[in-house]
């Protein structure tokens, strides 16, 4: 059954989580007052989504709807400081999508989220990062030879068409 009010939280916390993360200019380095807001941003809607999820499991579609479910997704992938909790998310999110109630399309951001925060490859190819001596690229991938393969089966674009896009907005 849906929760009208749960919902408008999720979605009300997702626009102030993109507030915070937009509002710095593309190529510009992060100030001291940014980094503490979006600090401050992301560890209120870790522990939001942590009360949530105490008290209804993972909130997929029919508990909020598919755009509040996309917002707890993003509230999960952006829990970095909380790597435990990113662990705890994988198999609610993974049995969200099981049962028609996530994207699998989140999942597997959710995925190459919590392997690179731990130092090992991802396998989505999701995650991108800056470095002095590689530039603007993405983390290591596990096996790339099959990579478009695992993308496909969750339903997101060829990695050649998400490097382009990733490429163009880190370009500005």
């Amino acid at each position: 059954m849906l929760d009208p009010e749960l919902r408008d939280e999720l979605l009300a916390r997702m626009e102030r989580d993109q507030q915070v993360r937009l509002s710095l200019p593309v190529g510009e380095p992060l100030t001291a007052e940014l980094r503490e807001e979006w600090a401050r941003v992301d560890a209120e809607n870790t522990a939001f989504l942590k009360r949530v999820i105490d008290a209804h499991g993972w909130p997929g579609h029919d508990l909020v709807g598919e755009n509040a479910a996309q917002a707890a997704w993003l509230l999960a992938q952006h829990a970095d400081h909380d790597r435990d909790f990113q662990r705890r998310c994988l198999p609610l999110l993974r049995d969200a999508v099981a049962r028609g109630q996530a994207a699998p399309r989140h999942l597997a951001y959710l995925v190459d989220r919590v392997r690179v925060g731990e130092g090992r490859p991802q396998v989505y190819g999701t995650q991108y990062r800056q470095t002095a001596e590689s530039g603007f690229g993405p983390h290591p991938i596990e096996d790339p030879g099959h990579l478009d393969e695992r993308r496909a089966e969750v339903g997101l674009e060829p990695h050649a068409e998400y490097d382009r896009h990733m490429r163009r907005y880190e370009q500005g």
